[in-house]
């Protein structure tokens, strides 16, 4: 796969799914790096990569399964044939109209810990990973017993063990979506010692009302959505192309003290509708 890559030996980034953000920040990091794009859809994968190398990107496409370890592992197997990465930017993720409860938890949380734990052994000096995360994650805490298991992501009854905890009327698609971004939130905290360890960091990103495919599916599918984005103090929608300024900026060298944390690019609607004492 990465036998495609053409031309001066740039360094590499990789990015996680191939949807509406997903494409913008792989256009954003096409610009610097070379590109490897991973998305489940072996057919949108290709030829989303084929318009990238269009644009003049040193770009290849692999369908890689964030659900699936040994799909996961294929994908770093790529990454070994370099032998290091830049950037890490996982876009991929399901909203709460797209998916049921599992799926959502498998996708937004195990499968972001499985690509980043999969890599990992990979990262190196100067290296950053950026995990799309999301407002829903923000003023909100769960029990000590839910923290507990969404801080063991890779762990394989993890879906199970929530739905235990939580009760099966509770185990909803909405939940599913908090509580996983609450999850990569977390991961992200935790593990920075260990990508730090390499001289590499960890950030997750919360992006607030985003104008893409999946943000009006929402927007039409969920009232609250609406409601919410009639309290944005900005009054709009964020665009993709300031979630991928936002990304640009995070693996460049000008966050190089930035670990750890999460940066929230909501237009300011956290602060107005949960305004600090």
């Amino acid at each position: 796969m990465t036998d495609a890559f053409q031309g001066p030996h740039q360094e590499l980034a990789v990015v996680i799914g191939a949807g509406g953000m997903g494409m913008a920040a792989a256009r954003r990091m096409a610009q610097r790096y070379r590109l490897l794009l991973a998305d489940i859809d072996e057919q949108r994968v290709t030829e989303r990569a084929a318009q990238l190398r269009e644009e003049g990107g040193q770009v290849a496409g692999i369908a890689c399964d964030v659900t699936d370890p040994a799909s996961v592992q294929r994908l770093a197997g790529e990454i070994a044939q370099i032998g290091r990465f830049r950037a890490l930017v996982h876009v991929a993720g399901l909203s709460p109209s797209m998916a049921e409860f599992d799926t959502i938890m498998r996708v937004n949380l195990m499968g972001v810990a499985h690509v980043a734990e999969g890599l990992l052994p990979f990262a190196s000096s100067g290296t950053a990973a950026v995990l799309i995360s999301s407002l829903a994650a923000h003023h909100f805490t769960p029990p000590a017993a839910i923290a507990a298991l969404l801080n063991e992501p890779t762990r394989p009854d993890l879906v199970g063990a929530l739905r235990a905890a939580l009760g099966e009327a509770q185990a909803t698609p909405e939940a599913a979506y908090q509580l996983s971004k609450w999850g990569v939130n977390s991961y992200c905290r935790r593990n920075v010692r260990a990508w730090g360890d390499r001289g590499a960091r960890i950030v997750s990103l919360s992006p607030g009302l985003i104008a893409t495919p999946m943000g009006a599916l929402e927007l039409e599918a969920r009232p609250a959505k609406r409601r919410l984005l009639e309290q944005s103090p900005l009054r709009r929608e964020g665009t993709m192309l300031e979630i991928a300024d936002a990304i640009e900026f995070l693996v460049s060298d000008k966050a190089s003290f930035i670990s750890g944390t999460d940066l929230l690019v909501d237009g300011g609607i956290a602060a107005a509708i949960a305004p600090a004492q």
